[in-house]
């Protein structure tokens, strides 16, 4: 018999989260073994899901939206980068839409910022 945290629905999320967290633009290209701890606390804390994705989306565009004049921030090396966005979600809620707000912004950035090897060229 399963245990009730142990069950398809927590593996579900786990990949969830960590499929979402790879898809990103400046994240690692596969999450190591902190990050699948992080997205099970996420899933134990029974995080949202659609509150994750937006966090993950949020904090990576605040990311690439930078100014250009400011020194570059280092590599996203961990999910756990993003629990400072997950906690400002939980305490300030956005619209059910803005998701999919960041989505479109997200994608529309990724389409205009030139791929990592084109910018050292």
């Amino acid at each position: 018999m399963n245990s009730p945290d142990s069950g398809p629905d927590q593996a579900g999320y786990i990949a969830a989260v960590i499929t979402l967290y790879g898809e990103l633009p400046e994240t690692p290209m596969s999450a190591n073994i902190q990050d699948h701890w992080q997205a099970r606390r996420l899933h134990d804390r029974a995080i949202p899901l659609r509150l994750v994705e937006s966090a993950l989306l949020l904090g990576s565009l605040r990311r690439l939206v930078r100014s250009a004049e400011v020194p570059p921030l280092p590599p996203i090396r961990s999910l756990a980068y993003f629990q400072p966005v997950i906690e400002e979600l939980l305490t300030h809620p956005i619209p059910d839409n803005y998701l999919e707000y960041l989505q479109i912004k997200l994608r529309r950035i990724a389409e205009t910022k030139p791929a990592p090897a084109e910018v050292q060229k």
